[in-house]
């Protein structure tokens, strides 16, 4: 996929269309597509950083809307009825809930910023039914944020970020293996801790505690 081709024929609608695509929990170079529209605003003044950033925030907010509906009620109700086949019981999903509903703030936004999460975040907090109206603020203002720094920096670095993009992609990837590798290997450490207290969080069935 060409990115930088289809940037520079179709312009803002790419930015959205990749950014929203992403952000709806299907792996796609939504972030690259911010990058690259940035860098070649900045070599060719053909598009404007600000329409970049009102196109990129806007479908990230949009849709990580979407992917968080489909996660509260498509996700959960999935989990629910068929997570026994892939190894997801009660207790895990105590555990998800709890970690929501102590830090789902926290994850949503900062989750913008992590290749994986970013693809995810919104999804998981649907699905672990975190309250929108928590969801939402911090969901705006990371998508925001988000969009402000990869379309700004890109247009005032111009050609070089869009020469790098690749190898900026290739260290961002190799940051959120090692961030999720890490988080894995703490989780795994602490997850009988997190049972106890997601079990002391939500006594019997889970079903019978409303969100938070």
């Amino acid at each position: 996929m060409n990115v930088h081709h289809l940037v520079s024929t179709y312009g803002y609608a790419i930015v959205a269309l990749f950014v929203g695509v992403e952000s709806l929990g299907v792996p796609f170079p939504g972030e690259t597509a911010v990058i690259v529209a940035g860098a070649y605003a900045g070599s060719t003044h053909r598009l404007s950083p600000w329409l970049i950033f009102l196109c990129a925030a806007g479908a990230a907010i949009v849709g990580d809307n979407i992917g968080f509906e489909i996660g509260r009620y498509g996700g959960y109700r999935l989990l629910r009825r068929y997570g026994r086949y892939i190894h997801v019981n009660e207790r895990e999903l105590k555990v998800g809930r709890y970690i929501f509903d102590r830090h789902g703030p926290k994850v949503v936004f900062f989750g913008r910023f992590v290749s994986i999460l970013r693809t995810y975040a919104a999804f998981l907090a649907g699905t672990n039914r975190m309250r929108w109206s928590r969801f939402m603020p911090w969901n705006a203002l990371g998508g925001i944020v988000w969009a402000g720094i990869y379309s700004f920096l890109a247009y005032q670095a111009g050609g070089f970020l869009e020469r790098s993009s690749t190898t900026i992609n290739i260290v961002l990837g190799a940051l959120a293996v090692v961030i999720i590798g890490t988080t894995i290997v703490v989780v795994r450490r602490q997850t009988e801790s997190l049972a106890m207290k997601a079990e002391e969080a939500y006594p019997g069935r889970l079903e019978d505690h409303p969100a938070r």
